[in-house]
């Protein structure tokens, strides 16, 4: 699956309300009132990351998000988990809240900075770690580079060094145009937001998906300003343009992870498969060679599980959050005290 948090008519995270514009109310309740606004702006060396954090407990979980996803992607799990431990959002430098920094966000610089934002806010480890897509990967390198501090690691669709060329193979090509249709649109939604977007225009429509109906107004309010900024575009285009960086680095770290507690969470529903028609061939050879890909990154542990959630596509926080939250408590469960 690409991890865009553009998908050309669609975003990442949801379907739109039916239309969309600033002035529309959101399809739903005020939700994710906590995450529609800057909380723990954490100073890592001249600029700062949005840090929100709640709960209380002996260990503390961590999400990090798809690509050029703010933190706002978990605000249907992370109050859950709070209940049980504590539990904190992080947006990575250039998204949500966070300043945008002058270095794109491999896999590396988003560890450093994590690193970093936690240390200076007074988070301490134990720390668990959960990273949807792209952020499965930083959440990996981020295990590699401080294993005494990593105490359990679930991966939503976690991102796989060599993911891509894989995918790319059995697709016959397809997945690398695919890639190529995405960067070209996304170099226009950076031209559109250096000239301002017209709300209900296609592009609009096409580089944030809209009014999502899964926020509610405060949250939506902040997510479009975000979708529509200039700053934003150029870190989100940086992040994709440096995939190859974060995969070889990645790929040089990759190792087991001994009895580490990891859970491993594969989509059930295609991303590809066309609604009301049968899957065809390259579809489903794609969709076994992602599995057989989550495959392999579970027996990297000991301990790990790895389970298919049904219903849920590549965002499986949005389509299941409940499935996400029960994946965490398990990894908690398993974790010695």
């Amino acid at each position: 699956m690409p991890r865009f948090a553009l998908r050309l008519s669609v975003t990442a995270i949801a379907a739109v309300c039916a239309a969309s514009s600033y002035a529309q109310a959101p399809c739903a309740v005020d939700a994710g009132l906590a995450f529609s606004h800057p909380n723990q702006l954490v100073d890592i060396g001249g600029r700062r990351l949005n840090l929100y954090c709640s709960g209380s407990g002996a260990n503390t979980v961590i999400f990090d998000a798809p690509s050029g996803m703010g933190g706002w992607v978990w605000h249907n799990v992370q109050p859950e988990v709070a209940k049980q431990t504590r539990a904190c959002v992080f947006d990575r430098a250039g998204m949500g809240f966070s300043d945008p920094s002058p270095r794109p966000n491999t896999s590396a610089n988003v560890a450093e900075d994590l690193h970093a934002a936690l240390g200076k806010a007074g988070v301490a480890p134990p720390y668990v770690l959960v990273g949807n897509s792209l952020g499965g990967a930083n959440v990996q390198l981020f295990t590699y580079r401080y294993p005494d501090e990593v105490k359990g690691l679930v991966l939503v669709e976690g991102h796989h060094e060599d993911e891509i060329d894989r995918i790319n193979v059995v697709s016959k090509g397809k997945f690398k145009e695919m890639m190529a249709g995405s960067l070209e649109y996304a170099n226009a939604c950076e031209a559109q937001a250096a000239q301002g977007f017209v709300p209900g225009s296609e592009l609009f429509t096409n580089c944030t998906g809209g009014v999502q109906p899964q926020f509610g107004r405060a949250l939506n309010a902040a997510y479009l300003a975000s979708l529509t900024s200039p700053a934003y575009w150029r870190a989100r285009n940086a992040e994709e343009d440096a995939f190859e960086v974060s995969n070889a680095q990645l790929r040089a770290a990759r190792k087991p992870f001994g009895d580490l507690p990891l859970m491993v969470l594969t989509r059930g529903v295609s991303p590809y498969a066309i609604p009301g028609k049968p899957q065809s061939e390259l579809n489903k050879a794609t969709e076994k060679e992602n599995y057989a890909i989550h495959q392999e990154m579970a027996a990297l542990s000991t301990r790990s599980t790895h389970r298919v959630v049904p219903g849920a596509g590549h965002i499986i926080q949005a389509d299941q959050p409940q499935a996400v939250i029960k994946a965490i408590s398990d990894v908690l469960a398993q974790i010695k005290p």
